[in-house]
């Protein structure tokens, strides 16, 4: 595992991110149980309230809270910047994000005004709290490394995205905004899907994969040029749903092709590994590039049938390309964190990283979850697939919670014993 650019002094500590991790499998269970209660024939409607509160349960409450979580703990880490107060503003805005999507699902769902006035300010001022706080921390960076840079232009889209969404909420307790719904949708969902979580993957990407799995590093064309080319295209698709909607599908085109571009080199790096050892998070990072090629194409080509196959677009790309990437993710973060903040402390005799969580139960959550998937695709033509996919989904989010909890509890368990090494020695060395 390559760790050059790594700075230990400057991490958080790791309830920062950890608190997110907790807790984003458990949001994807209601997701799950929700999907289990709902119609199939509501969801196959984008604009539906089962799908969207379905939709938001998963992104906000799972990939959202993973998304800070891993920017929490990785751009301290990676830039050598630090993030203030890391450890209180995490909790307090894990705090106003869990309770603020409570309310906005309940709200939703049951039409409650009230609720949704409440959700508007809670997440809002959750989610603007830690990207202030990690906005702060980018003004004192000194060298941009190519992930960084993606960092910080996906938390500028994520900030348009929080907007938006705020402004969507405000649309179902006030008539008068129902005729921009439609328009804020399609950019929220777009800008949020590629310009914030996958800008972010891609910039992870460029360190994760040498880091993690001694792959050949991305070119420079790659690492200094895709993120802003695909900044470029979400801004002119932008532009063009508001003023040339006839030209816009060029801008999606624009997009599209460097999603899949990235895909395939994701898959073919995997592939020239120097150690070619496969594990769940190989199998992870191999099924989200697939699921985002068919993702992208098929976002193309349902142009040519009035977004019939929009919710399928959904399937494909949330949950094939952007969950599996961020499950992936975990398997390797968690376990890495452990050690990482458990050697800081002087702890040598450490699990290994590859042992902190029980690769068999790993591999039941893999294929609980991809069957889920599958089933999910299939019940957009056989609706009898709804309820056992849910089950499938919901048992493999009750696993990747067992397993995150048993990293944790790794953490916990060395930390009452003494450490091999003392630290406090070089307390006061600068």
């Amino acid at each position: 595992m390559e760790l050059n650019g790594l700075s230990v002094e400057q991490a958080p500590p790791i309830s920062a991110p950890m608190r997110f991790y907790l807790t984003a499998p458990l949001f994807a269970f209601v997701a799950g149980l929700l999907i289990f209660f709902s119609d199939s024939s509501l969801l196959m409607s984008r604009y539906s309230n089962d799908t969207i509160t379905i939709t938001h349960s998963l992104t906000i409450g799972f990939l959202g809270f993973i998304m800070l979580g891993s920017l929490t703990q990785m751009l301290p880490v990676l830039a050598g910047t630090v993030i203030p107060k890391a450890g209180t503003i995490s909790k307090i805005s894990h705090l106003f994000l869990t309770l603020g999507l409570f309310f906005m699902l309940y709200g939703l769902h049951y039409g409650n005004a009230i609720s949704l006035y409440i959700a508007m300010v809670l997440l809002f001022f959750g989610f603007m709290l830690m990207l202030s706080v990690i906005a702060m921390a980018f003004f004192k960076v000194k060298h941009f490394n190519p992930t960084v840079k993606a960092m910080s232009v996906s938390v500028v889209f994520a900030t348009f995205t929080i907007v938006m969404g705020v402004f969507l909420l405000l649309t179902y307790t006030d008539d008068s905004l129902v005729e921009y719904r439609n328009l804020v949708a399609n950019v929220h969902s777009v800008w949020g899907i590629f310009g914030f979580a996958g800008i972010l993957i891609i910039g992870v990407g460029f360190q994760v994969l040498p880091m993690f799995y001694v792959a050949p590093k991305f070119k420079p064309f790659c690492k200094r040029r895709v993120v802003y080319l695909i900044s470029t295209g979400l801004i002119l698709w932008l532009l063009g749903n508001i003023y040339f909607l006839e030209y816009s599908f060029i801008a999606k085109i624009w997009i599209a092709l460097f999603f899949w571009a990235f895909a395939t080199t994701v898959w073919k790096k995997i592939g020239a590994r120097k150690r070619p050892i496969s594990d769940v998070t190989i199998w992870y990072w191999r099924m989200a590039s697939l699921f985002l090629t068919l993702g992208s194409f098929l976002w193309i080509f349902d142009e040519c049938f009035k977004n019939s196959y929009i919710v399928m677009v959904s399937i494909l790309l949330g949950g094939g390309f952007l969950l599996s990437i961020m499950i992936g993710m975990l398997y390797k973060i968690v376990p890495f964190l452990v050690w990482f903040h458990l050697n800081a402390m002087g702890y040598m005799k450490i699990p290994n990283i590859t042992e902190m969580i029980d690769k068999r139960l790993a591999k039941l959550q893999f294929f609980s979850f991809v069957i889920s998937l599958i089933g999910f695709l299939f019940t957009f033509y056989y609706p009898m697939f709804l309820k056992p996919s849910a089950i499938f989904f919901m048992i493999s989010m009750i696993i990747l919670e067992y397993n995150v909890v048993s990293a944790i509890f790794v953490y916990k368990s060395t930390k009452k014993t003494k450490p091999d090494f003392d630290m406090s020695m070089f307390a006061n060395i600068k």
